[in-house]
């Protein structure tokens, strides 16, 4: 009796953010004020990244306008907060991603994708990091209803906006970015896959360690430029070899989630047209 086929993963393709003034009237068509933006490229694209969360904590009226101007089927992925990340460097971050948490994430419902914390070039695989990563990764909450349990920890700060409930427990995914070089370590890879979370592909034009480790059920990519860091477009031969590892990793029953963050000439969001095309 023939085997039975595994399932084929879910390609989503998007930009990592979407709020650029150089794309007004190349990208975003002439007139299109900016509050219809989201909505146009969520026509166009499968999924976006929000990188305003990096930056600061947003609203919970936030995220449900932003799901409220796209698709039912559209995923945002949500770019965690750099004061877990880069200033307390994943140390006694228990109240901050609970914060992180409860400021709107879980209004997303349906459309939330994976969250994404990307370290800081300076953060290095060694011993001691070794211990905060192991606690930081065993804090992450693998389903909505665990994000909800762990953002009711959430302090004064956001009392009156807190958002600590899930319209449904669905799996929540994590994707972690690193960019030190100590980081390619076949430990370092174990423990991500016993952690569950993906480690980012991340292609850099160089300057950053390029990883390509299977550790979950799903594949997180971001292309930063090839050439010139969040600068260059990709060209058709890059853009095909990189549609024939997406379909790859498809093949292999995982989701795939691609996020091109070369926006400075306004490339991002003409590439992941063409990856989609191509997919």
């Amino acid at each position: 009796m023939a085997a039975a086929h595994s399932r084929i993963g879910t390609v989503r393709v998007g930009t990592s953010g979407w709020v650029y003034p150089p794309w007004r009237s190349v990208f975003y068509p002439p007139g299109l004020v900016q509050r219809k933006e989201l909505a146009y490229l969520a026509d166009q694209l499968t999924s976006v990244e929000i990188n305003g969360s990096f930056y600061a904590l947003q609203r919970p009226a936030s995220y449900q306008h932003w799901a409220s101007q796209t698709a039912s089927d559209f995923v945002f992925a949500v770019k965690a907060p750099r004061f877990v990340t880069h200033l307390k460097r994943l140390r006694d971050v228990e109240t901050p991603v609970a914060n992180f948490l409860a400021s709107g994430v879980l209004a997303l419902g349906p459309r939330l994708g994976p969250l994404l914390w990307q370290l800081p070039p300076t953060f290095q695989f060694q011993e001691e990091s070794l211990r905060t990563l192991r606690a930081f990764l065993g804090l992450l909450p693998h389903t909505t209803a665990g994000a909800a349990e762990l953002a009711l920890g959430h302090d004064e700060r956001i009392d009156e906006r807190a958002w600590t409930t899930t319209d449904e427990d669905r799996p929540l995914r994590h994707a972690i970015e690193v960019r030190h070089a100590s980081f390619a370590s076949d430990e370092f890879v174990e423990l991500a896959k016993q952690a569950g979370v993906a480690i980012v592909v991340a292609d850099t034009a160089g300057k950053f360690p390029y990883l390509e480790h299977l550790t979950t059920d799903f594949v997180y990519v971001r292309l930063h430029g090839d050439v010139e860091l969040y600068t260059s477009g990709y060209t058709e031969d890059a853009l095909q070899r990189w549609a024939a590892k997406v379909r790859g990793w498809a093949a292999s029953g995982r989701d795939v989630y691609v996020y091109f963050d070369n926006d400075v000439k306004v490339r991002a969001p003409f590439d992941a047209k063409r990856l989609i095309e191509l997919v």
